[in-house]
């Protein structure tokens, strides 16, 4: 539904965006997640067509953008990151005139306008001036706008930014309902945000996307280690000792406040609980945790776009640390 080749977007000697490559099929929820600054906002305008790109091509439903920006625009509802909205007039004036910004025919005005308004929930609003309405209100009524002309795709850019938590819940709510009629490309540097209601993450850093998949497939590949934490019952004379001797375990550490926890750090395809479980039924000991721990999608993020400080840069992917392998995209 939306392909993206080589895009690249340079502001004199800044590349703020460099050869993305990417696409989303129909149906999908895809989240473009990175930091502030990482180029997610600049590639959906370039995806939108707000902006033009320095090179590359972008396709949406089978039409090519710079070939035929009309028809692209008429398949895309964009929700940017602060939405334009008029805050004298009412919601359904505004609404109104969206419908005709966006070629809605007037025999169908109506209509779609009373489709948005109950799907984004602002019946009890649609007669209220904007101005007096909450930022989570207001941003119900930009995706409303965006909705009106019922595009194929959705492009929201960071639509949670600035809500209360209720409120984010709420949009949430929204987007993953309006997900099942449309296909969604959704930028954010919010993580929750996309593994609530994301298909598929492509995680993006100085311009460039660094991972892509499922966010279970992100943690499946994951670097390093995962991690098996063992609490027990008072005093347990030799655990450590015992614990290092298991199947795929590579090292054991005392907790230096409890001498009766444990982290044993475990090779990736290892998983010793069983054997744990055994041991101690065996030797007596009370087991309180048996919990195993692997990389969350914060650790995958964090790792890849965190600037080291000697290097000025996140570590390439092919860089792995030694006893590492690397991340495959």
């Amino acid at each position: 539904m939306i392909e993206a080749e080589g895009l690249t977007r340079r502001y004199g000697d800044l590349t703020a965006v460099d050869r993305i490559s990417f696409a989303v099929e129909e149906g999908e929820i895809v989240g473009m997640l990175g930091p502030n600054g990482a180029g997610k906002t600049t590639t959906i305008r370039m995806i939108t067509g707000f902006l033009p790109p320095s090179s590359g091509k972008v396709t949406v439903a089978g039409s090519d953008l710079f070939a035929d920006p009309v028809k692209v625009r008429c398949d895309i509802g964009y929700l940017p990151e602060n939405v334009a909205l008029y805050p004298e007039m009412r919601v359904s004036e505004y609404l109104a005139y969206r419908a005709r910004v966006e070629g809605v025919p007037r025999s169908q005005t109506r209509q779609a306008i009373g489709a948005a308004v109950e799907s984004c929930l602002l019946g009890e609003v649609r007669d209220q001036v904007i101005s007096t309405l909450s930022k989570g209100y207001r941003q119900r009524v930009g995706l409303a706008g965006a909705i009106l002309h019922e595009p194929k795709v959705l492009v929201l850019d960071e639509p949670t930014v600035g809500l209360d938590p209720k409120q984010i819940v709420a949009i949430r709510d929204l987007i993953r309902d309006l997900g099942r009629r449309h296909t969604l490309l959704l930028s954010t540097h919010i993580l929750p945000e996309v593994e609530l209601l994301c298909d598929r993450v492509m995680i993006i850093d100085r311009g460039r996307i660094v991972a892509e998949g499922t966010p279970a497939n992100l943690q499946e590949r994951w670097l390093g280690n995962t991690t098996l934490k063992v609490a027990l019952k008072g005093r347990a004379d030799g655990a450590e000792e015992a614990l290092a001797k298991l199947g795929g375990v590579v090292a054991v550490h005392r907790a230096a406040e409890d001498e009766s926890r444990f982290e044993l750090e475990c090779e990736r395809s290892a998983d010793p609980r069983e054997d744990v479980f055994h041991m101690a039924v065996e030797r007596g000991w009370v087991l309180l945790e048996l919990a195993q721990e692997r990389a969350s999608l914060e650790d995958i993020f964090i790792r890849l776009t965190t600037r080291d400080t000697a290097g000025g840069g996140a570590a390439p992917l092919g860089a792995a640390k030694e006893g590492e392998e690397e991340v495959v995209q």
